[in-house]
């Protein structure tokens, strides 16, 4: 375990989604790599695109391109990859290991659990309904729920409104930076991963979350729930 904390009153867990809980990049580079096969550009491998896996479509385009957002022909590529996306997001996408029973803990435990996430609307409700993991969240919060994402709290507080919980009360936990931004700024609690898409590179004891974890189950650790 990293950084280690005990949290107490606390009445509901919110997670990211890409990254956190799921891993979708097989299914994100697999949109990108067509874009570039479909142009007669050799296929890049995988490694190359996880990762970027969660900047999402600004990510993928530009390991596929080297394009960023201000390219004139950013939008029409953007569009391209979503298409491809909605069509191929379920196929690889898997769920991290040990999520299912953590889940599962918090429920038992009487705990809220929900989703706060950056992905659209667009992508997020079919994909959690595809998934019966998602059967047992009280909240799932896009990118556009609000008129804000992540790093700006007003996700984070939306959910906390919806599940009738003080934000204080709750726990965010996120593999990005912008995560725990977004948690500090909502005053919650915060848990930093490092199983996610950044990797051993990025020093996540920067961010200045309340804890991290290497592994999903350490955060019943933090929560003093038996493992």
């Amino acid at each position: 375990m990293g950084q280690f904390q005990v949290f107490t009153d606390v009445q509901a867990v919110l997670f990211d989604l890409d990254g956190t809980l799921i891993d979708s990049a097989p299914d994100l580079a697999a949109a990108a790599d067509a874009m570039r096969t479909a142009r007669g550009l050799p296929s890049l491998p995988f490694s190359v695109y996880r990762p970027m896996a969660g900047a999402g479509a600004r990510g993928m385009l530009g390991v596929a391109f080297g394009i960023s957002p201000e390219h004139p022909d950013f939008l029409a590529l953007r569009e391209e990859f979503f298409c491809n996306y909605e069509r191929c997001m379920t196929q690889r996408t898997r769920i991290f290991d040990g999520v299912p029973s953590v889940l599962a803990k918090l429920v038992q435990q009487g705990l809220k659990w929900g989703v706060v996430t950056n992905k659209s609307e667009r992508f997020t409700l079919p994909l959690t309904r595809s998934m019966p993991l998602f059967d047992s969240a009280n909240v799932i919060v896009s990118g556009d729920t609000t008129p804000f994402s992540k790093p700006h709290p007003a996700p984070l507080l939306e959910a906390a409104k919806r599940l009738a919980v003080q934000p204080e009360r709750c726990v965010y936990v996120g593999d990005d930076e912008r995560d725990i931004v977004a948690g500090l700024a909502a005053d919650m609690a915060t848990v930093a991963v490092t199983y996610g898409y950044l990797g051993q590179q990025t020093d996540t004891s920067k961010w200045g979350a309340h804890a991290s974890i290497n592994c999903v189950n350490d955060l019943l650790g933090l929560l003093k729930i038996p493992v």
